[in-house]
């Protein structure tokens, strides 16, 4: 029995059913208050401390802990970045490895390419999603027209959209040229739906391509679209770092290998039934 144990000493209940890929956070609270869970053959109580030793189950079914994983994806367009889609295309999780349950760390439109971020650690991705996190977001943005001096302070300072003013943005016209438009690089630190996009717009200028380049300080460097990598060690501590976790004990067992080969998937699945 002893796979089964809970190796992280004092872990909350909700989080260590998070990490163990049986639900977020919330959900997992709603388990424990509805009598789901026990620890030890016991009813578990809100907030109570897991460590060593400790057997979970839920429903009666014992909760086997998952190695804790991070990648990056150069995501590609034409795929969604959700878990599941129910047109029934391709996912981000398609293109990943299969042996524990993934998500990804918010989300790409459909025809935005670059860096996402893809584990199975609910309370870090909690953190980098949270928008009190401010996390650092880097953009290259080929949009319509040529782009004046002008527009592209009213974008630094931010600007107007249907929910309220974008906050301010660091914005440069890059010097790659392209005929009839004109590519921009934006940095923002909010994560609002389709935010880029529509902060272009609203200054009079449609995003024609978008590209994610740097997420949280996380690159994808040389590799293709379509290609993903486990994150370093040191990119490890960067994240949780910037998502307030780097004064907490790490979780052990995380699956982070320095020199992991950049991969492609080898056989995509087959689309799902509709």
């Amino acid at each position: 029995m002893n796979e089964h144990r809970w190796p992280e000493p004092e872990t909350r209940i909700h989080r260590a059913l998070a990490q163990a890929g049986v639900a977020s956070r919330r959900a997992a609270e709603v388990l424990v208050a509805d009598g789901r869970i026990t620890i030890n053959d016991t009813v578990a109580t809100t907030g109570q401390l897991v460590g060593p030793g400790d057997l979970i189950r839920v429903d009666g079914r014992i909760v086997s802990p998952e190695p804790l994983q991070v990648f990056v994806l150069n995501k590609p367009a034409g795929v969604v970045s959700t878990a599941r889609d129910p047109e029934g295309r391709q996912t981000v999780l398609d293109l990943l490895p299969r042996d524990v349950r993934l998500y990804p760390v918010g989300r790409l439109d459909i025809d935005t390419t670059g860096v996402l971020l893809i584990t199975n650690d609910g309370e870090l991705a909690n953190r980098l999603m949270h928008p009190r996190g401010k996390v650092p977001k880097i953009y290259e943005a080929l949009v319509d027209g040529r782009v004046s001096a002008e527009t592209v302070r009213d974008l630094r300072r931010g600007v107007e959209l249907e929910d309220g003013m974008s906050l301010p943005a660091r914005v440069e016209i890059m010097e790659r040229l392209h005929p009839g438009g004109t590519w921009l690089r934006i940095e923002i630190t909010e994560g609002r739906n389709r935010i880029v996009k529509r902060m272009c717009l609203a200054v009079g200028h449609r995003v024609q391509r978008l590209r994610r380049i740097r997420f949280a300080g996380i690159e994808v460097g040389g590799m293709r679209t379509g290609e993903f990598r486990a994150i370093t060690q040191d990119e490890l501590r960067q994240l949780r770092k910037i998502g307030g976790l780097d004064g907490l004990t790490s979780a052990p067992g995380l699956d982070v290998d320095v020199d992991a080969p950049v991969r492609r998937p080898k056989t995509p699945r087959p689309p799902r039934a509709i």
